[in-house]
């Protein structure tokens, strides 16, 4: 699918109209730090899969034990304590993004300096 240049002039004409030229850098600004908040979940994410898989490997410096073994009576649970850090994780993830869109609504800047 080509744009030519009537086509994207068209668009532009219609966003013009449709938002107005004063709305239009707030609305960018807020594309901008929606992506970045994005881009940073996404890495975030990325990071803790692989500190799960090496969380895997290795719990507090010593060899897990294979999956095919079986549990002995009063031995660790291993996966249920991995399932419960990445769900505390996951829930200082979802907090931090809140504050950044809070930050960002109101205008603050976070105190970490990040934008």
């Amino acid at each position: 699918m080509n744009l030519g240049p009537l086509e994207i002039g068209l668009i532009i004409l219609a966003v013009l109209l449709l938002f107005g030229y004063k709305k239009l850098p707030d609305a960018s600004r807020s594309l901008g730090r929606s992506m970045r908040i994005f881009k940073g979940e996404m890495k975030g994410m990325k990071d803790d899969d692989v500190r799960g898989k090496e969380e895997a490997t290795t719990v507090r410096g010593q060899l897990a034990p294979p999956a095919a073994a079986s549990p002995t009576a009063g031995a660790p649970d291993y996966e249920a304590e991995a399932l419960a850090a990445e769900a505390r994780a996951a829930e200082a993830r979802a907090a931090e993004a809140r504050a950044r869109a809070d930050a960002a609504r109101s205008g603050v800047t976070p105190a970490d300096g990040t934008r």
